[in-house]
C-alpha cells in the first residue's frame, strides 16, 4: 500500500482488523521539494507492528520520524548545532 503525506508531512494509512504478527514497513520514496531530495541515511524507514496483542492499548500506531536532507543548511543552523552541543557538555 502506498501513502502520501499532507502539507505538514503527516500521513495516515488505515489498516482493517488485527494483523497478528504482520509488520508495516514504512520507507521514504520521494520528496516534493526540489532542494530536499536526499534521503536521510538513518531516518529513511520505520516499522510499525499491526497488532494489539503486544500490549498496545490503542488502535493508533506511530512510525518514527522520517526525513530528507536539504541541499543547503538553513541560515543559523551551524550556530544552533554548536549551542546544542555546548549545552550537552
Amino acid at each position: 500500500m502506498e501513502g502520501v503525506t499532507d502539507s505538514t508531512g503527516a500521513y495516515k494509512i488505515k489498516v482493517v482488523g488485527d494483523q497478528a504478527d504482520r509488520i508495516c514497513h514504512v520507507v521514504l520514496v520521494d520528496s516534493p521539494l526540489a532542494d530536499c531530495k536526499t534521503v536521510h541515511p538513518v531516518r529513511n524507514r520505520a516499522e510499525v507492528i499491526l497488532t494489539r496483542s503486544n500490549g498496545a492499548i490503542s488502535d493508533l500506531h506511530y512510525a518514527n520520524s522520517l526525513g530528507f536532507v536539504k541541499d543547503e543548511a538553513l541560515p543559523g543552523c551551524a550556530e544552533l548545532v554548536k549551542k546544542l552541543l555546548e549545552s550537552d557538555e
